[in-house]
């Protein structure tokens, strides 16, 4: 569901002993084995003897000097696991192409070999169709110009996205009718441009109130919607592949993760702030920064669903311009909201104090390049 790579002229390839250009090291071989019942080794598949067997695996080399793209036809269900690591789950029944080598990275070969698994838990994976997908080459080239390259056009089933845009859409429609007056409060223009020093955090409101969380949910989902499909561009996520071993298939988990990631990271903020002035003696800065963090957060959330609508019509045409846009998009939330902090703790203690300095660089500076590196800089 992630990653759907069609190749033109696919379907004229061998299925099995497919000439591949002397360069392309990377390969797949109609070698599959089985794991007899009751025995440690694996012996060679022999389709009359292991019809009943549902995993069937191969020993491959990974060079991680070039891609070692892979297609296939895969029913719905369909996992392949490389080491034993989950990478690959098929949503529904499509022909696919993936990259091994990228799964690759980070997993310790066995003797200088990676273990490859088809598994299907109805039925046994029809291996017959699993081919390389040769790096190509250009009939014109310019002088200079690498030898080989390969030509892909990308497909991302986005309906995931779409739903979870709607779900955006009906939260913020009941947080308008249901809290009028917050609503009008957190995103009026005026309101986010005003500074007084004086007014109460949330409008007096204490911070576990029901309209505070929802409000806080809803930028929580925009956010990890627009990460999803940011990393989704890039084909994998190292921070969300490290924690949970999931297949690129599964958007709605990644979704589902960012947006509880996001949401526990808004709440503990104010706890954190709340230790970091204890230790400064700041303890006074804590509503103001606070405040100032979340209203520029939540009022800017509000324009998320607006990237993520151009990511949703333009991504197949112009997919690296997106992807730009979106981690800009990002990138200069998390940075104007940091500004304003300053610009807020500045209208009541200067800033050029020493002391309030290294106190806003522990609280907000060094979590921003955090954040950064983590969300925007981690592919």
């Amino acid at each position: 569901m992630l990653l759907v790579v069609l190749w033109l002229g696919v379907w004229q390839a061998p299925v099995q002993g497919q000439v591949l250009p002397l360069e392309q090291k990377n390969t797949i071989t109609g070698n599959w084995l089985v794991q007899p019942e009751g025995q440690v080794q694996l012996v060679p598949y022999v389709s009359s003897q292991h019809a009943k067997y549902k995993a069937l695996h191969q020993w491959l080399s990974i060079t991680q000097a070039q891609p070692f793209q892979i297609a296939f036809t895969a029913p719905k269900d369909l996992c392949l696991f490389l080491n034993n690591r989950l990478v690959f789950k098929a949503d529904s029944s499509a022909n696919y192409t993936l990259d091994l080598a990228a799964f690759s990275r980070g997993a310790a070969p066995v003797e200088g070999k990676y273990l490859l698994t088809v598994w299907h838990p109805s039925q046994q994976p029809n291996v017959s169709t699993f081919r390389n997908v040769p790096l190509v080459a250009d009939e014109q080239q310019d002088e200079g110009q690498r030898p080989f390259s390969v030509q892909v056009r990308e497909y991302v089933n986005q309906n995931t996205f779409i739903i979870f845009m709607l779900l955006i859409g009906l939260l913020y429609g009941l947080l308008r009718v249901n809290f009028p007056a917050d609503f009008k409060s957190r995103f009026s223009p005026h309101n986010f441009l005003r500074h007084d020093t004086q007014e109460m955090l949330y409008s007096g409101k204490p911070l576990g109130t029901a309209s505070n969380l929802l409000f806080i949910l809803a930028f929580s989902l925009s956010m990890g919607l627009l990460i999803a499909a940011i990393h989704t561009n890039v084909q994998h996520v190292r921070l969300f592949n490290r924690l949970f071993p999931v297949s690129e298939a599964d958007i709605t988990t990644k979704v589902l993760f960012y947006t509880l990631l996001i949401f526990g990271v808004v709440l503990l903020k104010y706890v954190y702030l709340k230790v970091m002035s204890f230790v400064f003696g700041l303890e006074e800065l804590v509503k103001l920064q606070y405040r100032e963090f979340l209203r520029s957060l939540l009022f800017m959330g509000l324009f998320l669903p607006f990237i993520m609508l151009l990511y949703l019509s333009l991504n197949m045409i112009m997919p690296e311009a997106i992807l730009l846009i979106s981690n800009l998009s990002v990138a200069l939330l998390l940075v104007i909201s940091i500004l304003r902090v300053f610009y807020g703790v500045n209208k009541k203690v200067s800033v050029i104090n020493l002391h309030l300095f290294s106190y806003l660089c522990a609280t907000e500076v060094i979590p921003l390049a955090i954040m950064l590196e983590l969300i925007v800089f981690n592919f």
